[in-house]
Parts: C-alpha cells; structure tokens; sequence
C-alpha cells in the first residue's frame, strides 16, 4: 500500500519537511478553504500541488497530492434542495479540474451536516497521552439539554437520558461550552462549522428524509456524477458513517458492510467505490474487516487504517468509544492488513493500474511533545508517526 497522510495545507501544525521525515510516500489533502458547492479552480488545485511538491527551503520534496479528502458533499446535494443542479455541475466542473491536474482518488462522504462526532477532543490517555473520546452519555447531554432537539430523550432511551440528565446537571457553563463546541464548532476535514441554531435548522430540513430517502438520494447523487468520474478515468470513494449509528434523529446510510454492497451494486462502475475507514466501522461489534475486505476488494479505492475501543456506557444501538493506538484497539489490524496486501496481488496479477492502494494512519494519540504542538484534534504529528512506523512494521512482515 503507498503510505499516505492527511495534510490540510499551509496552516497545518505539520510541514512538508516533517512528512518527509516520518517516511510519508503521497499526501492526502483538500481545499478546505472553499465553501461547499462551489467549483475547485484548477489554479487553486495546482496551487496546492506546489505547496506539498516543496520543501521550506525550495528544493523538490517529491511528494505528490494522490487523494482527495474531501471534495465536499453539500446539505444541498444530500437533502436535493434548493439548487441541487448548480451544486450537481459545481461537482462535476470539479472532477474534470481534478482529473486535469493529475489527481486520480476522490473521498467523500454522504453524513448529514455532523461528519465526524466525538465529545472530548483530548481525553486524558493512562500512559499519559491523550485520544479523541465518544461518551454516549454526554452527547445525550448536549442533544437532550443544549441542543433541546425534540424527541431526543426518546431517541437516547430512559436509562441513558437519566444519565444525560445528571451528567449536565453536574456541568458548569465552561463544561457545557466545551462539550457544545467539541461536537457543533467543526473539526478538521468537516464540511462547515455550525452554531446551534444552524443545527437546528438544518435538521428541519431533514424532517422528511427517511433512511430509504437519503439511500437513494445518494444513488442518485451518484448517478449524476459517477459517469463523469468513469470518463475521467477517476476513483470515487465514499467514507463510512463516523460513528457508524443515527444522531441527533438523523439517518445514516454508509454504516456497514451491507450498505456499501446496496450503493456500489445500484451503481455498478469501477468509478464508484468505498473508502475502508477501520476506525468508523469498527465501532460496530459485528464489523469484519477481512469479509469487507473480501466482498468488496476491487471496489476498495482508498483505506484509514485506525483502531478504536468501544466502552460503557452503550446500548444495543450505540456505544461510546476512544481513538486507540493503531495496533490496540478492536479491529485486528494485522487480519485487516494481511487481506489489504491479497487484494494488492490480485489486482497486480489482473494488470490493474491501481494495484497499490493508498492508505493513510487515521487519527492519532496526542503524546510527547504532540502536546505542545496545539495540532488539529486527531493529527498530531508524533501519534500519527506512531501509528504510521506500527502500520509500515505489519506490512513489511506480512510482505
């Protein structure tokens, strides 16, 4: 697999040269800068080529932007609004500016306006580090008592809305700050940054959408977009739900292993793919990554390999969990790996271009000197090393 990572541009706490440094082959990245269903101008792509193309000192740094991460997915495109057509041909101008600088991988997601959720962004870690955290009980909190969505102590069930309700009563103002902000303020890759009335709003305009209707508002989003990615020559594919259950009411249609084999059949083209995301998935009990691997290898365009551990409180539905070091958490990363590099052979056998997959170290503890570096939650620059020097061990003993 080629050793990939996340890199959100100039402002990122991580340079070009340390990427080098930590053994990094290709970068992942976007224009995060660029609001939602506008169009990537092609100056724009290049002009983020250069900058991971070159060191701080001037020279050739030899990497290259191989993946996209994320072109965005609007509230408009998901919900087929108001100006869904201007945001379908926003889309597509982008693809064909993508794909005429050289850039063949495309992630996205299809997660109504929350698109990665946790309620501590630094919760403290035994060995002294720390790691990103879902707690049920305080994200009941936030939708039950700061949120006030209604109907969201039904949702959460009476036991764990008992706990929400002690939990905020013991809250100070600072407290429940943090939490609104942990979980609404935006974290990095997400597609905006909501204030609480925003929420509010949007979520009225997801009233009447169904988990049938979002499903095939994705399929149709896909039927609009896949023809041009084939005709490009381009990969599309599609992040998992993060977490891999319903919030805030809301649906989720890329949960589980099932849900990508409805998407990729109701829209069969080697241009319509998933990104395997460990991390996400995983947080589901019954996840097998060796089976996902196995079903829908060839359609595996992009892959997170990250680990999380699920915790109490949960209920049958959901649980809370943290972000574990690579090899430690729930997910039997060595399994998935060993299935990742069959599916590299078989495709190398076949003749594919795309025999090597990209893959990237996903999140990250915070530890040594991570926590003097104020990095954007997740992507810390010696956790993520960690991870990746752990991921790279696999995979030269597998190899």
């Amino acid at each position: 697999m080629k050793q990939t990572w996340r890199w959100f541009g100039p402002q990122d706490t991580v340079g070009v040269d340390e990427m080098l440094q930590a053994g990094v082959q290709g970068v992942v990245s976007a224009l995060h800068h660029l609001p939602p269903g506008t169009v990537w101008p092609i100056e724009e792509i290049r002009k983020r080529q250069a900058q991971i193309a070159t060191r701080a000192d001037g020279t050739a740094s030899g990497l290259s932007w191989d993946v996209v991460e994320s072109l965005v997915v609007s509230e408009t495109l998901k919900t087929k609004g108001t100006g869904y057509a201007e945001h379908i041909a926003a889309w597509k101008q982008s693809l064909e500016n993508l794909a005429a600088c050289g850039i063949k991988v495309v992630c996205y997601n299809f997660m109504p306006i929350l698109d990665w959720t946790r309620t501590q962004l630094r919760a403290p870690r035994p060995h002294g580090g720390t790691a990103m955290l879902f707690d049920l009980v305080d994200f009941a909190a936030f939708d039950i008592h700061i949120l006030a969505r209604p109907g969201a102590a039904e949702d959460h069930g009476p036991e764990i809305a008992a706990k929400a309700n002690a939990r905020f009563a013991q809250m100070d103002a600072r407290g429940r700050k943090d939490l609104s902000g942990n979980i609404v303020a935006g974290l990095p890759g997400a597609n905006d940054s909501w204030t609480l009335e925003q929420i509010r709003e949007l979520l009225a305009s997801y009233a009447a959408i169904t988990p049938e209707r979002l499903a095939a508002n994705l399929i149709d989003f896909l039927s609009e977009v896949v023809p041009t990615a084939e005709r490009l020559g381009l990969r599309l594919c599609c992040h998992p739900d993060d977490p891999p259950f319903p919030l805030l009411g809301l649906p989720r249609v890329m949960s589980s292993l099932s849900d990508y084999t409805r998407i990729l059949n109701a829209v069969d083209s080697p241009a319509n793919g998933a990104t395997l995301c460990t991390g996400s998935l995983g947080v589901a009990p019954g996840f097998d990554p060796v089976r996902f691997i196995t079903e829908l290898g060839p359609r595996i365009h992009f892959v997170h390999l990250r680990n999380t551990t699920r915790i109490a409180p949960a209920t049958a539905q959901r649980s809370s969990f943290y972000e574990a070091a690579h090899l430690e958490g729930d997910t039997d990363m060595v399994a998935t790996i060993r299935a990742l590099l069959a599916e590299e052979n078989r495709r190398a056998a076949e003749g594919r271009a795309d025999a090597q997959i990209p893959m990237r170290p996903d999140h990250g503890q915070d530890i040594l000197d991570d926590h003097n570096r104020a990095s954007m939650p997740g992507y810390p620059l010696i956790g993520r090393m960690r991870g990746l020097a752990e991921l790279r061990g696999v995979m030269a003993a597998l190899a």
